[in-house]
C-alpha cells in the first residue's frame, strides 16, 4: 500500500503579500525601540548609527535575495548555511534566526501592551501582551493566505498612519531641539546605538521564511524585498528626524510609546486626536507581531523538519496547511520572555540573533559562489563582491559593538549557542547528512 503523500505548504503569496509581510514584520521598529538609541548616543550620534545600518541593510538585502531565490526554502539562513558550511554552520545560523524572530515577538507584544496602557491606564501591560500573542497564534494557524491578506490590510494602515504622523509633527520641528546635545557620549555612543538602529529594519529577512509559499518565487521575492526596503528607509529616516526636533529628545528616549507621547506634546494630551493617533498606532505593532509570529513558526517548522528540533513541531495541520505545533512552541517562548525581560534586553537579544544570522548568510553567499558556481541564481547580488562584503564587514563590527556594550545579555546569547552545539554533538546530529528530500518534506503525521 502506497504511503499517503506528505503535507505541503501552499504556494499562494504574490509580490503585494511579500511587500506587506516584509514591511509589516519591520514597521513596529518605527513605532518604538529605536528611540532607546537616543539614550546612549544623542540625536546626531544615532543618525550616524542609523545611516551605517541602513547601508548594511541595503547591501545585505540585495545579497540575501540571491540566496532566497536560489534556495527558496522555509529554513532561510539555516538552509543556506547548511548547504555552504554543513551541519554546524546550519545549526549556528538556525539558532541565530530563531533568537531573532522568537524574541522580536515578545518585545513587540510588550510595546502593544504599553500603547494600550497609554490609552487606558487600567489595562495592565503584561496581560494584554499575552492576549495579543494568543490571538495572532490562532490567526496564523487559520491559514497563510488569510493571514497574508490581513498583513496587506494592517500594513497599509500602519504606513498611512506614519505618513499622517510625519505630516502632523513636521510643522513643529525645530532644529535647535534636534541639535541640542547631539552626541553626549561621543563616538562610543554611535557604536552603543547600533542595535537600536538595527531595530528600524530587523526582521525584513523574514520573507525568506515563506519562500515555499510564494507563487513564482524567483521572480516575486526580489520584487517584494526591494519595494519593502525602499518603503522602510523612507519611513525610518522621516520618523526619527522629525520626532527629534519637536521637543527635548531626552523626554522620549526611554519610553515604549514615543510617538503617542510626541503627538501629545504637539497637540496636547487632552486633544481627541492624540488618543485617536495612539489607537491607530496599534496597527503598526499588530502588523509586526503578526509577521514575526508567522516567520518564527516557519523557522521552527523548517528546523524540526530537518531533525534539528523535535520532529513533532514539523506537523502541518490537514485543514489549514499551517505548522500549528511550531506556532504553539514559538508562543510558549514568547510568553516566557514577556514575563522575564525588559524591552531593551529583549531587543538586544533579538538583534544579536539577527546580526549573527546576517554574518552567516553573507559567509554562505561567498562560499556557495565558490562551492556551487553553476547553481541557478535568478537574482545575482549586484556589485558582487562589494555588496555582500560591505554587509559582512558592517554586521561584524555591529556584532562586536553589541557584545562590548551589552556584556550580560551577550553572555546569555552565547551561552545558549554553546549549549545547543554541545547537545547537538552529543546526540550525533552533526554526523547525519541531510538530503534535499529530508530538508523539504516532513513525515506524514496526523494533525
Amino acid at each position: 500500500m502506497a504511503a499517503p503523500p506528505a503535507e505541503q505548504l501552499k504556494r499562494v503569496l504574490k509580490p503585494v503579500h511579500l511587500w506587506a509581510i516584509a514591511v509589516g514584520l519591520v514597521i513596529s521598529g518605527e513605532y518604538f525601540g529605536w528611540n532607546l538609541g537616543w539614550a546612549v548616543s544623542g540625536t546626531i550620534g544615532f543618525l550616524i548609527a542609523t545611516l551605517v545600518i541602513t547601508l548594511m541593510y541595503i547591501t545585505f538585502i540585495f545579497s540575501y535575495t540571491e540566496l532566497t531565490t536560489s534556495i527558496p526554502h522555509a529554513g532561510g539562513a539555516f538552509a543556506y548555511a547548511y548547504r555552504a558550511m554543513g551541519p554546524i554552520g546550519g545549526l549556528i545560523a538556525g539558532y541565530a534566526t530563531l533568537i531573532d524572530f522568537l524574541l522580536a515577538s515578545p518585545a513587540i507584544a510588550i510595546s502593544l501592551g504599553s500603547y494600550l496602557h497609554f490609552l487606558y491606564p487600567e489595562i495592565p501591560v503584561i496581560q494584554s501582551a499575552m492576549l495579543f500573542n494568543v490571538a495572532f497564534i490562532i490567526l496564523n494557524i487559520s491559514g497563510v493566505k488569510e493571514s497574508a491578506t490581513f498583513s496587506v490590510f494592517i500594513t497599509v494602515l500602519a504606513v498611512a498612519e506614519l505618513l499622517l504622523y510625519m505630516g502632523v509633527v513636521s510643522p513643529h520641528f525645530k532644529m535647535d531641539n534636534y541639535m541640542s546635545n547631539p552626541m553626549p557620549f561621543g563616538w562610543s555612543g554611535v557604536f552603543a546605538a547600533l542595535p537600536f538602529a538595527v531595530w528600524f529594519y530587523l526582521a525584513i529577512e523574514g520573507v525568506a521564511m515563506v519562500a515555499e509559499e510564494v507563487k513564482e518565487p524567483k521572480k516575486n521575492i526580489p520584487r517584494g524585498y526591494i519595494s519593502a526596503l525602499a518603503t522602510l528607509v523612507a519611513l525610518a529616516l522621516g520618523v526619527m528626524i522629525l520626532t527629534g526636533g519637536i521637543t527635548d529628545w531626552r523626554k522620549l528616549s526611554n519610553l515604549d510609546y514615543p510617538l503617542p507621547e510626541a503627538i501629545g506634546i504637539v497637540l496636547g494630551k487632552a486633544n481627541g486626536l492624540t488618543k485617536i493617533f495612539a489607537s491607530i498606532g496599534l496597527f503598526g505593532l499588530i502588523a509586526s507581531l503578526h509577521g514575526t509570529i508567522l516567520a518564527s513558526s516557519r523557522q521552527v517548522f523548517a528546523m524540526a523538519r530537518s531533525g534539528y528540533l523535535p520532529r513533532g513541531l514539523s506537523n502541518i495541520n490537514h485543514r489549514f496547511k499551517t505548522p500549528h505545533w511550531a506556532l504553539v512552541a514559538g508562543g510558549a517562548v514568547s510568553f516566557i520572555a514577556i514575563y522575564s525581560g525588559t524591552t531593551a534586553q529583549i531587543i538586544v537579544l533579538s538583534v544579536l540573533g539577527a546580526i549573527l544570522m546576517y554574518l552567516m548568510s553573507m559567509l554562505s553567499l561567498f562560499m556557495l559562489r565558490k562551492k556551487e558556481p553553476k547553481l541557478e541564481r535568478p537574482f545575482a547580488s549586484p556589485f558582487y563582491p562589494f555588496f555582500p562584503a560591505t554587509a559582512l564587514i558592517i554586521s561584524t563590527i555591529t556584532l562586536f559593538a553589541i557584545i562590548w556594550f551589552n556584556g550580560w545579555v551577550s553572555l546569555i546569547f552565547l551561552g545558549g549557542l554553546v549549549a545547543v552545539i554541545i547537545i547537538f554533538m552529543l546526540m550525533g546530529k552533526h554526523k547525519i547528512i541531510l538530503t534535499d528530500e529530508m530538508m523539504a518534506a516532513p513525515e506524514f503525521t496526523e494533525a
